[in-house]
This record gives C-alpha cells, structure tokens and sequence, in this order.
C-alpha cells in the first residue's frame, strides 16, 4: 500500500490490481474492464484553451490529429477561476478528464512582469498547485504542463537543456513568474515519488502563430513587430524597432509546438521535462525575423533601429537534443512559411485579435 499522508493514501497509478480494486467501487468495475473498453475513453481537459498554445492545439486536433478514442475539452478563464481551488475541484468534477494539458498562467510582457513580481508568483502558484492537485485527487492518468525557456538561470552556459533549470536564479525582471513555473516541475516529481503520478511538462522556446497577443507594449517580440508592420503600412510611416535587431531566438510555430505536445501526451512517459524547439542552427535574429513580417506583409517602407532602446539577453539557446532523440523525423514549419501563415492570419483577423 501507499505511504504516509495524502488522501488516505490514494495513488494516481495504483501498485496492484487488488489495491485497485480496494479503494472505490468504481474503481473496481474499471479494473474488470476487458482492455479495450479501458482505452476507449480519453477525455483530455486542455486548460488556458482560448490561448495560443490552446488554440492551436484544437486547430491540430480538428484538422485530423485527434483520434476516434480521444474526446477532448478546451476551457477557457470564463469557465473557472483556476486561482480558486473550489473552483478548479468543480471544473474537474463536471468533466471528469482522464487527462489534461496544463496552459493556464497569468502571464505579461517584460515592463508588466517587472511591476507586478508578486502577483505572478502568487497567482501562477496557485492556479498550479489547484490544477496539479485536482488531478491528483480526481485521478488523472497524465499531465503535461507547459513552462518556458525564460525560467532558465540567468547566469548559464549554452545551450541550456533540461538538466539546468534549478541551476541558479532566473532573470530578476520575471523572477516571481518564473519560480512560480519551476514548482510545476519540483511538483511534478514529488507526486511522483508520492504517489506514482505521472506529471510531466514542457519546455518551449518562443512561441508565435495564430491567436496570439499581439500587444505592442506588452505582448512578445514577434506579434508585436506584426503589428507594427500592420500600423506602419496603414499610417505610411517607418517602422520602429527597438534595439539593434542583433539578438537571436529560437522561434516555434504554435503549430507545430502543438503537434509535438500531443505526442508528448500520448508517447512521453518521463516524468522530467523536455525542450520542445527547433535547433540551434535553426535561430533567428531580431532583425531577420522583422525582414520576414516585413516580406510578408508587403511593407515598402523604412526599417528604423533605436539602439537607444535595451536589446534584452543576445541569446537563449536551448538544446532540442533530447527531443531529437525520440524524435528525430519531425519535420517544423519552415520559419518563413510561419510567418506568412501568422501574418495572414492577422490580416483578416485585425478587428477580433487580441492587441
């Protein structure tokens, strides 16, 4: 049997059938299932669901990746308050999900984050810990949740892989963000110990498609340089770029991330994480990324540099080795390609994006 405290010592995965059988009557007329009736049913509850990540997923899964045994969930902040454990306890209740991808944060651009350090630590914190916890209790056969490449240490060597999360302090601009996310993976690995759980995460590097934020102040790099190129064009004026454009990044098509989180789903069973990027030969600087949106976009006119405006970190580089080495067919979107998909998708949908 299980050990010390918890719920009378439920597990997420149970050690013996008899032990199964034990805990709920339920979970006794799930153990005498024939096999193929217990793989039938998998209801996947995909948290943070109107986001990015969130709706490119439910673009993939709608466009032929779902499979015929797989019903899946999208929720959105309208359906529960995540940072409220009664809340989150009646949204796992009234769907019952048997898995879940974990998107949900409070998450901001560089200025806002630096102003509201607590406010990303608690809220990111307890939404977590609500979301780890009812999985836990309403047990969950998986969950996969997603971090970020900016919660790596500030001071690294590169590239960063898995191995370097905890190493030292993450940047102080975001730093109550980003220890709030490093606890989903201290997390993840005590319900393992505990109670068998498998919690898994993923590491993405900087993620743009469609649906993104596309804020100029406050959303990332990329949709904001969308949408100054949109403006740019419209107004007939240069177009402005903050800092030098030197910097490099590794860029990921929210399509193709989304491709890889359903494979880490169904197929990854490390409860550590893994980096989902394209490779190091494969980043991008500032201003190669501005020619792309310009190129798409159509823009004839100045590309304006204020190298009085800070440039952030030159680099980031992570290590896609590890994901490599399960995968090492996946094809990316060519980065271009992306571009003109996002910037298309901007176009038409200018009046309804979030900006």
């Amino acid at each position: 049997g299980g050990g010390g405290g918890g719920s009378a010592g439920t597990r997420c995965i149970p050690e013996t059938k008899t032990e199964l059988v034990a805990e709920s009557k339920e979970a006794a007329s799930f153990a005498t299932m024939p096999a193929t009736e217990e793989r039938k049913n998998k209801r996947i509850l995909v948290t943070g669901g109107s986001g990015l990540v969130g709706k490119a997923i439910e673009r993939v899964v709608a466009d032929g990746e779902g499979r015929a045994d797989e019903e899946w969930i999208f929720v959105a902040s309208k359906d529960a308050d995540l940072t409220n454990a009664a809340d989150t306890r009646a949204l796992f209740e009234k769907h019952k999900p048997t898995h879940v991808i974990h998107l949900a944060a409070m998450v901001g651009g560089l200025f806002r984050n630096m102003k509201y350090n607590l406010d990303f630590w608690r809220k990111n914190v307890h939404i977590n810990d609500n979301v780890l916890h009812s999985a836990y209790e309403n047990r969950v056969q998986k969950v996969v949740s997603c971090l970020s490449t900016c919660i790596f240490p500030d001071k690294t060597t590169y590239p960063i892989d898995e191995t370097m999360i905890h190493n030292g302090p993450p940047h102080s601009s975001n730093f109550g963000y980003s220890y709030a996310k490093r606890m989903i993976d201290v997390q993840n690995r005590a319900y393992f110990e505990q109670h068998g759980c498998r919690f898994t995460a993923v590491i993405p590097t900087n993620v743009f498609g469609p649906h993104d934020n596309f804020n100029i102040d406050d959303g990332h790099v990329l949709p904001g340089l969308i949408h100054k190129v949109y403006l740019a064009k419209q107004n007939g004026t240069a177009l402005p770029i903050w800092g030098t454009g030197k910097p490099r990044r590794q860029f990921i098509y929210s399509l193709d991330l989304a491709r890889l989180f359903i494979w880490v789903l169904r197929e990854y069973n490390e409860v550590d994480p893994i980096i989902l990027s394209v490779g190091e030969e494969d980043e991008v600087s500032i201003k190669e990324a501005a020619e792309a949106i310009v190129e798409a976009m159509d823009f004839k006119g100045v590309l304006l540099f204020d190298t009085t405006k800070s440039d952030g970190q030159f680099k980031k580089t992570a290590s896609n080795s590890k994901l490599r080495k399960y995968l090492p067919d996946f094809k990316f979107t060519p980065f271009k390609q992306a571009v003109q998909e996002t910037c298309n998708w901007f176009n038409v949908n200018y009046a309804s994006a979030r900006k």
